[in-house]
């Protein structure tokens, strides 16, 4: 494990960096992670069903079995650390980690990815601080630079402080999301073990086809019904799952997926203790029975990691425990 000292100090030494200008900052103030807008409005996809015709409810009746023999997550964390004239300089770090279950304990899987740079906007400040941030060391990103963040709606001059800051933030995320796909294409490469991926397994062509690769989704921004399918997710009683689809996201590969209720959401709002399932799309000769069962398998390896509760979690509703030592652990790299 990391100690405490090695997480922080390139934070420290990302202020240290700044601390003889003028404008240096006083305090560098909560996360972007925290304030920045969600960049994804919501959204409605329809997708085809390959379970049957129609999406319906589908109740897991067998007990829940313990099915997963890890568990992989990541953290990201983005902070102003100087303004250049108004430009906005982001130090930002990611982590992830695959957490193994050996012997009713969880131990850490390979080493932990780690990473932590500076995001910098060189078109948009001096060449001497770029050269400056090089010459002590870190290795800046160039927010500026379309394959960054995947878009190229970027203003020559008189960039919104925020926008600069959100390019950055975009920026983290891929590096986050890069660092939990290392980790998952590592297991699949050489583990034929279930593992329990916190977030889409369509990121990478190698996990979305890998038949112990089973990716977890909690935040909804994107449902992938409509109509009365919709409707059907939403009132998914505790304990069952929708009808098995095709799922396609942006440009990623298709992947089965199906929600699942882990919770009971009487009382509360309809996304609550809802879970997205995704797995490898079935072979083309497997019946409906098969992509049926499969489904009700991996249901029941989530619904076996719900306790114990993973309290005092503000997401315990659809969090599982395993994701929560994950968490608990990367928080740890971190303090």
């Amino acid at each position: 494990m990391i100690s405490a000292s090695m997480a922080d100090a390139g934070f420290r030494d990302a202020l240290r960096l700044f601390q003889n200008d003028a404008a240096a900052l006083r305090d560098p103030g909560p996360t972007l992670e925290t304030t920045a807008t969600p960049p994804e409005p919501p959204r409605v996809v329809s997708s085809d069903v390959i379970e049957s015709t129609t999406v319906r409810a589908h109740r897991i009746a067998d007990p829940p079995v313990a099915g997963f023999e890890a568990f992989l997550d990541g953290a990201q964390e983005s902070r102003v650390v100087h303004y250049c004239d108004g430009i906005p300089i982001v130090f930002g770090r990611v982590a992830a980690v695959v957490r193994q279950r050996v012997l009713r304990r969880m131990i850490t899987w390979k080493r932990p990815e780690t990473r932590s740079r500076l995001y910098v906007p060189r078109g948009l400040v001096p060449a001497s601080l770029w050269t400056r941030i090089v010459a002590r060391g870190f290795d800046p990103v160039d927010t500026t630079d379309a394959d960054v963040t995947e878009s190229s709606d970027w203003p020559e001059v008189d960039a919104h402080p925020f926008a600069i800051a959100q390019r950055a933030l975009d920026a983290v995320k891929r590096e986050r999301e890069s660092a939990e796909r290392k980790l998952a294409e590592d297991w699949v490469a050489i583990r034929s073990e279930p593992v329990f991926i916190d977030g889409s397994i369509a990121t990478s062509d190698r996990v979305s086809v890998a038949p112990n690769a089973v990716g977890v989704i909690k935040s909804h921004r994107t449902l992938y019904v409509s109509g009365p399918a919709m409707r059907v997710v939403q009132s998914l009683p505790l304990n069952h799952r929708s009808s098995v689809l095709r799922v396609v996201a942006y440009h990623r590969t298709a992947v089965a997926s199906w929600y699942l209720r882990i919770r009971d959401c009487a009382g509360r709002d309809p996304m609550w203790g809802l879970l997205r399932v995704e797995t490898a799309m079935p072979d083309r000769s497997a019946s409906p029975q098969q992509v049926a069962d499969h489904a009700n398998l991996v249901s029941r390896w989530i619904l076996a990691e719900m306790m114990p509760l993973s309290l005092p979690d503000s997401r315990w509703d659809k969090m599982v425990y395993g994701i929560h030592d994950c968490e608990e652990f990367l928080k740890a790299l971190r303090a």
